[in-house]
């Protein structure tokens, strides 16, 4: 199961049989190998890579035939594979409901004032209270997103990988990418 950190460049689009594929493109620099953990030692199974002083752990069912010290490169990566990519999302600060949660706010006249993009009720009398998980609003992005794609392409001269449509995070912003099984 190839897996390899990355970071994000921006995105582009291919021409692929006449149509125009959207692309992010992701700088993949070699990932060293920094730690190979064993079940007998650490009761489970994984490898740890490094890209720079950021390092990430990626659980395996079995240890890959690599050595502490060997490298991850784009290599591992061809055209057409299916692989999982996680990203920080863009952070957008403090939101309201309309915005953060889609909500349709209020009607605009009928006795309404300023309640256009209100949330309406938060709860009803009987449990005199807000219920836990309500929808409000609060701070959006900035969370752990991962999401199913292509890989359109693959530069190994340049360390670069070709992903199809957009990818988590902004522009420079580590990203895991991870093969499907």
């Amino acid at each position: 199961m190839p897996f390899i950190l990355a970071r994000k460049l921006q995105m582009d689009q291919e021409w692929k049989e006449g149509k125009v594929v959207p692309v992010t493109v992701v700088e993949a620099l070699p990932n060293k190998v920094t730690l190979l953990r064993t079940e007998e030692r650490d009761g489970y199974r994984a490898v740890q890579v490094a890209l720079g002083a950021t390092k990430r752990e990626f659980r395996v069912a079995q240890l890959p035939e690599l050595k502490e010290g060997d490298t991850i490169s784009v290599t591992a990566f061809q055209e057409n594979d299916r692989v999982l990519i996680t990203g920080t999302s863009k952070g957008k600060g403090f939101q309201g409901v309309v915005k953060r949660h889609g909500f349709g706010g209020g009607p605009k006249t009928h006795g309404q004032k300023d309640r256009l993009r209100a949330p309406g009720s938060i709860g009803a009398t009987t449990p005199q209270r807000v219920i836990p998980g309500k929808k409000m609003a609060g701070r959006t992005g900035g969370e752990k997103v991962t999401r199913k794609t292509l890989v359109v392409g693959v530069d190994k001269e340049r360390n670069l990988l070709f992903l199809k449509g957009a990818v988590p995070g902004a522009r420079g912003s580590l990203v895991i990418i991870r093969t499907l099984e």
